[in-house]
């Protein structure tokens, strides 16, 4: 069989920063678990409000990996 086989999971990012600080938080969290990460897409933005003001950033992320066959 020829060719590759990518999963795809949704994650979401939080910061108090900004969103592009909720999208690192995602990958450099993902890669610390996930092996060959391959694209990141960012599907969603939003914020936290509390009184009116912006406490919270986030960011949903679909990430891609190479899915590994176990071997038999």
């Amino acid at each position: 069989m020829n060719g590759d086989v990518y999963k795809f999971i949704e994650l979401v990012g939080t910061s108090t920063v900004g969103w592009e600080d909720a999208v690192k938080t995602v990958v450099e969290t993902a890669s610390k678990t996930l092996r060959d990460l391959r694209v990141a897409e960012v599907t969603e933005l939003d914020v936290r409000l509390d009184k009116g003001k912006i406490v919270e950033y986030r960011a949903k992320v679909k990430l891609s990996f190479k899915y590994e066959k176990e071997e038999d």
